[in-house]
């Protein structure tokens, strides 16, 4: 069951009563999404039968820490839901774009990261990177480095120098300044040539969904661009977090799926596959040091146990992004939760 959070005040909730014409009928909004989505029942064409759909928007004031690539999410999923079977149906209606809501538990709930995935559910992964190296091309392509020097720039410019005021004690803290950009730009230039393809750029256990047939379904294509698939398999392993034995076998199932469909596709993937790894980690460490910022500012000052916790899980951050970014060293946990402590001084909690 979806648990669902309080507050119906967006269009995206007008539109669902709209369309639904019961207000009773409609539920949400979900939680644990950058949308406000609201589910509700409609019956489309004559004759159909009664399925629930998604209505959404995105949320206000939302911080983003990753390049959209394409002006709008509505516009990949009305596509690639006609190309890729495990897209969830995309209509519209009265001018609204609507996705069909599947009925299941999310990847994560049924197999929290860290455990091994089911062979069969693997399989489908492995089928939707399979259908998304068939859609080829885009601007660039086969331009990997420049590629990777595109999201590098956009992690210096939009997310570190963006918040490198307001997170200056932090970064200092934890020896991240503008240097730490060379090695991964050295990355990102010694990547090989592959095809581009479809990259949903978020294939992680939250953005999988399982039905009642034990099928798996994509959603959240809003960070979809044209692109290296090598950058997705990478992206995907990260996220995962896969046993170790069940990682290397999804990528030796993955490079047999792409070169079958798109010879060339996983070109030189011994080499680059560890640097586009390391570039997630690198890239995790500023996404990671400005949440945890931001969320416990959010209390104020936050209590010892909150603070040891968000430690914790920052200094593992730190130890896996300290290599590609050139790290000398990585402060011990007490010396995180210090610059943590520090940082929140001064900022009240939030009403």
């Amino acid at each position: 069951m979806r648990v669902y959070s309080n507050g119906r005040t967006s269009a995206a909730w007008r539109s669902a009563v709209e369309l639904c014409g019961d207000a009773s009928a409609v539920e949400g909004p979900l939680t644990g999404s950058h949308h406000e989505t609201y589910v509700f029942p409609l019956r489309v064409g004559q004759g159909g039968r009664t399925v629930r759909w998604k209505s959404r928007a995105a949320r206000a004031g939302l911080v983003r820490f990753d390049r959209r690539c394409f002006a709008s999410e509505a516009d990949v999923v009305r596509a690639v839901s006609r190309r890729v079977r495990r897209v969830p149906e995309y209509i519209e209606v009265g001018g609204a774009g609507l996705q069909r809501f599947i009925e299941g538990e999310t990847l994560g709930r049924l197999c929290p990261p860290g455990d091994p995935v089911p062979d069969h559910l693997a399989g489908q992964i492995v089928d939707v990177f399979r259908e998304l190296v068939s859609l080829q091309g885009g601007p660039g392509d086969g331009d990997t480095a420049a590629c990777l020097d595109g999201l590098v720039s956009f992690v210096e410019e939009h997310v570190y120098e963006a918040h490198a005021d307001a997170f200056a004690g932090l970064f200092r803290a934890f020896g991240i300044d503008r240097y730490v950009f060379r090695p991964l730009r050295r990355s990102a230039a010694a990547l090989g040539a592959r095809p581009f393809c479809l990259v949903h750029g978020d294939l992680h256990r939250e953005n999988l969904i399982i039905d009642a047939r034990g099928e798996l379904w994509v959603i959240d294509w809003e960070l979809a661009m044209f692109g290296d698939p090598l950058y997705d398999l990478a992206t995907h392993l990260h996220l995962m977090r896969y046993p170790e034995t069940q990682e290397r076998e999804v990528t030796r199932l993955w490079c047999a799926a792409v070169e079958e469909v798109a010879p060339g596709s996983s070109a030189g993937w011994h080499r680059d596959l560890p640097l586009l790894l390391g570039f997630k980690r690198a890239q995790s460490v500023f996404t990671d040091v400005i949440r945890c910022g931001f969320a416990l500012r959010a209390d104020g000052v936050p209590d010892a146990g909150r603070l040891w916790r968000a430690a914790v899980e920052l200094h593992g951050v730190l130890a896996r992004g300290a290599v590609p970014l050139g790290l000398p060293d990585v402060p011990a946990v007490r010396e995180v939760a210090a610059a943590l402590a520090d940082s929140c001084r001064g900022y009240p909690a939030q009403p």
